[in-house]
């Protein structure tokens, strides 16, 4: 552990502001000029290469980013195994620090409120401009001096410079961010990529605190917190704080909004709002209700990420896993054409598997790899391994006495197949070498054995597996295994159906698990109707459907009703700049065919 800076050259040290888990944070001053300096260090005296990583993240992104209203980063210098990150000193504290300064549990001023309020608004359109997404916006990251009540931004360190990213889904434990101000989208459970709009979700959580001095979800358990945010709703905020305007309160829950497209698309348009707010307290000492979001106009392209026209099947596969959960076995089948959305539905069964604790694992199989005898499996439970892994050691324990007394003495034959499970299990003696057809028997015995540990009540595993059509005759047959064997088990799986004939072999596997009494459905995803292919058009441009219909026969005519094409031409179009923002009329334009206005 880092105990002193005295000998980092060119620096004297006065105090320390922060001991966390994983960095150390001084003030201090540079000796050449006397400029006030804070300076962050890794704790970890060796650090792996994904903390070096992030430590250089936050001074690439934030070394050109010349506001007074982000910190300022000076330089990034070799400091023992890992790196010292030298930055402004501006004399500020943590907000988080600031209100409890205050003696109360949160920011008594309304006056003081809004205009920190206002000027973080500045800070976030900032990022915007820049094509930054924070990911980690708190009060702990929210600095302000205390005198000049100055506002700055800090902490970059998992900072994105892509306009856009998919979170994968992993254990609640690892996930980047704090997990009490994340979106849900962050939280990769929610069928939704990240983009600027993750920072409005936890500026949306910030303000709740710093207006009822508590967080709007409250839980020591992470898989609650994640539950919370996908799907609960925080008590209003003027509920817990009387004092506080109902209208701020409905700008907190626009915010927090569990859709992306639902919040505020824009942060002078929550400026506005939040301005609007202070004029009135300054003019009239109160703030009375008004019409908010009338400002709020966003010119960046963006198409939603909702399902469109798939209301039923989802509704469907929901049913299934509530069956599931319950302790029966279903196979469900998702059947359509390349692109026709068939993951995007498979993975709506996120959030219920929040609510029942239960494990989502994927596989999917490769056109040229067909060779390789059960690569899908491989895949999901590799995946699994990985879940697992990021658990309490605790926990781990457990998982490890369920796993060995299910796999007795043939532990290394799983661990030939899956390495991670070394990690939980531990080394493991030599299994007896078998010819092929008895190994590949004492394997078909052997794996459902360890996949029933991660079924019960308590949680229900969901396996995908996807582009079937392509599977191998060992995973074929592994899979009629697990479903005759198996209870709190739904096997999804994808097939283009364009690809696979009645003697197909995955077809005749169905057919036989169909025979031996097990519940097989299939939704069959046909192309997006025409009023279908309208809404997202108009969703899109953000117009009446109306307006939408010339530009939607276009893409319905050349996309054949495939979402994914639909969206690949929307953007082609937008890329070519036939599809234009103008500022000063707020119209959409669109080439030819029409004039696309925004609605307020």
């Amino acid at each position: 552990m880092v105990s002193t800076l005295s000998n980092i050259p060119a620096y004297q040290i006065s105090e320390q502001l922060y001991n966390g888990s994983r960095t150390l944070v001084y003030r201090g001053y540079r000796e050449v000029d006397s400029l006030p300096v804070v300076i962050k260090l890794l704790k970890n005296p060796y650090p792996d290469f994904g903390e070096l990583v992030q430590f250089r993240n936050q001074y690439t992104i934030t070394k050109n980013l010349n506001s007074p209203l982000i910190i300022a980063t000076y330089s990034l210098e070799a400091f023992q195994n890992g790196y010292a990150l030298v930055m402004e000193d501006f004399g500020g504290i943590s907000l988080k620090d600031y209100f409890i300064s205050l003696e109360t549990r949160y920011i008594a001023s309304l006056q003081e409120f809004l205009q920190i309020a206002s000027a973080l608004c500045n800070t976030l359109d900032i990022l915007y401009r820049e094509r930054i997404i924070h990911k980690d916006i708190k009060p702990n990251n929210i600095l302000i001096n205390p005198e000049t009540k100055q506002v700055k931004l800090i902490d970059f360190s998992i900072a994105s410079l892509l306009p856009r990213e998919t979170q994968t889904l992993m254990n609640p434990n690892v996930l980047e961010g704090t997990l009490a101000y994340i979106s849900p989208e962050q939280t990769g459970r929610v069928n939704r990529g990240i983009d600027y709009r993750t920072d409005f979700y936890s500026v949306g959580v910030t303000f709740y605190e710093l207006l009822t001095g508590v967080l709007p979800f409250q839980s020591n358990d992470p898989m609650e917190l994640v539950h919370c945010h996908i799907t609960k709703l925080p008590p209003l905020v003027y509920e817990i704080n009387p004092q506080i305007p109902f209208i701020l309160s409905e700008i907190v829950n626009k915010l927090m909004a569990k859709n992306g497209e639902n919040r505020y698309q824009s942060a002078l348009g929550l400026k506005f709002d939040l301005e609007t707010c202070l004029d009135q307290l300054q003019v009239f000492s109160e703030i009375k209700s008004f019409p908010i979001a009338q400002w709020d106009v966003c010119d960046r392209f963006i198409i939603r990420e909702k399902l469109y026209g798939r209301e039923n099947e989802v509704e469907i596969l929901l049913q299934a896993f509530e069956r599931v959960s319950l302790g029966a076995t279903e196979m469900m089948l998702i059947a359509g054409f390349s692109g026709i959305g068939k993951t995007a539905v498979v993975n709506e069964v996120h959030k219920p598997i929040v609510r029942q604790r239960g494990y989502f694992i994927k596989g999917k199989y490769d056109q040229f790899q067909r060779n390789i005898p059960f690569s899908a499996f491989v895949q999901a439970f590799r995946d699994l391994m990985g879940q697992l892994l990021s658990e309490s050691d605790a926990q781990l324990q457990v998982w490890k006495s369920k796993i060995l007394e299910a796999v007795a003495d043939n532990g290394q034959v799983l661990i030939d197949v899956i390495p991670e499970l070394e990690n939980i299990i531990g080394k493991q003696s030599p299994a007896a070498e078998l010819s092929g057809s008895a190994a590949q028997n004492r394997f078909n015995m052997l794996f459902p054995k360890f996949m029933q540990v991660f079924t019960s009540a308590e949680h229900p595993l969901v396996m995908f597996l996807d582009d079937l059509q392509w599977a191998d005759s060992a995973s074929l047959n592994l899979v009629q295994l697990l479903m005759q064997e198996t209870r709190y088990l739904l096997v999804l799986g994808a097939y283009r159906d364009n690809e696979v004939s009645p003697v197909h072999p995955f077809i005749l596997t169905v057919d036989d698990l169909v025979k031996a009494g097990i519940t097989v459905n299939t939704i069959t995803l046909s192309s997006l109707s025409e009023p279908d292919m309208n809404q997202l058009v108009a969703d899109t441009l953000n117009c009446e459907l109306s307006i939408a219909e010339p530009l939607t026969k276009l893409v319905a005519q050349k996309s054949k009703g495939n979402p994914f094409f639909a969206i690949q031409f929307l953007k082609a179009l937008h890329d070519d700049k036939l599809i234009s923002f103008d500022w000063e009329i707020r119209y959409w334009e669109c080439d030819k065919f029409t004039r696309f206005k925004l609605s307020p």
